[in-house]
């Protein structure tokens, strides 16, 4: 199959990826322009996965007020280089953080900054339910670790369902910036202030 010049811009449009990487992917997939996406958010998250060791220690903090002035939000976002963190790409990747943690009020960047004592009472408080009395041990610390990494979904950032697009994660969001800036990129800390809450 012949791989038009209209075809690679019509890909690239959808996933914000290079040109040579979108024809590559359409060669690949025999021009099929959904399962070209596809290989190319596969290929992207792996790229993600390999630059996630490298340094961050550019990046930008981002601020968000929500409208009406009640929720306030302040979170760094790093990256590779300064190039990429004046990038409107990267920007826009940080104000949508910004909007999410005002939206979803996490308390942690991850799950393992979620300390050991407070992971240990909500398993405890998980085992004493009602419903777990019944169940035998095996069983019950299945549903228990199901119910924690739901636990993590509600207190941990990159756990979260983006608000945005609840389909994915923030977690997600930032390995998809990864595959198409091209540099690793980490949610280093966030503050959110709610008028009227105490600190």
């Amino acid at each position: 199959m012949t791989i038009t010049a209209e075809m690679v811009k019509t890909l690239r449009e959808k996933t914000g990826v290079g040109m040579m990487e979108c024809k590559k992917a359409l060669q690949e997939t025999e021009g099929d322009l959904e399962k070209a996406q596809e290989y190319l958010r596969k290929k992207g998250l792996a790229d993600a996965s390999k630059r996630s060791g490298r340094a961050t220690s550019e990046g930008l903090i981002e601020s968000y007020i929500h409208v009406g002035s009640q929720i306030g939000v302040l979170v760094e976002l790093n990256c590779e280089t300064d190039f990429v963190a004046r990038n409107d790409q990267f920007k826009t990747l940080a104000r949508d953080i910004a909007m999410h943690i005002a939206a979803s009020s996490p308390l942690y960047v991850s799950k393992e900054q979620v300390p050991a004592e407070q992971i240990e009472k909500e398993k405890e408080i998980l085992m004493a339910q009602p419903d777990m009395a019944s169940k035998p041990e095996a069983v019950r610390e299945k549903i228990v670790t199901g119910r924690i990494e739901k636990f993590y979904e509600t207190v941990c950032l990159l756990n979260q369902p983006f608000v945005k697009d609840p389909s994915q994660k923030v977690e997600d969001l930032v390995k998809s910036a990864i595959s198409t800036i091209g540099e690793n990129i980490q949610v280093r800390r966030f503050a959110r202030f709610s008028v009227g809450e105490e600190a």
